[in-house]
Order: structure tokens, then sequence, then C-alpha cells
């Protein structure tokens, strides 16, 4: 059987914390922005693009990650 890594609780918690720490940061970024780069963030699909942007890159990375060889 190969030998699989699992992520464990420090792992898990560290990407937790990058994700509330980058969205904090985003949210502050939004707040320094003009009144019309406001109404960009809030008022266009930017965050779906975003969204989707991110997907697209994880499938990709997914996608490309080695797996086990044939004579696993």
């Amino acid at each position: 059987m190969p030998d699989i890594r699992q992520p464990g609780l420090r792992e898990v918690l560290l990407v937790g914390v990058a994700v509330i720490l980058t969205v904090l940061v985003a949210a502050g970024a939004t707040a320094l922005l003009p009144r019309e780069g406001q109404d960009v963030v809030f008022h266009t699909p930017l965050l779906i693009v975003v969204l989707v942007g991110g997907t697209a890159f994880v499938l990709w990375r997914i996608l490309r990650s080695p797996g086990p060889g044939p004579g696993a």
C-alpha cells in the first residue's frame, strides 16, 4: 500500500488562519479604495471572476499533480 500523507490538524489550522488573514487584508484594502474603486468591487461580478479563476487554478494543479505510478 502506498504511503499517502494526510494533512494533520496543524496544517488545517494554518490554512484556516491564512484564509482569514487574506479576507481581512482584502476587506481593509477595499475600505482604503476611493468610492469609485469600491463601486467596482461591490457592483460588478469581480468576486465571481476571482472565484472562477481560483477554482480553475486549483483544478489545474490537481490535474497536474503526479499520482502513483503504474506500478503502485
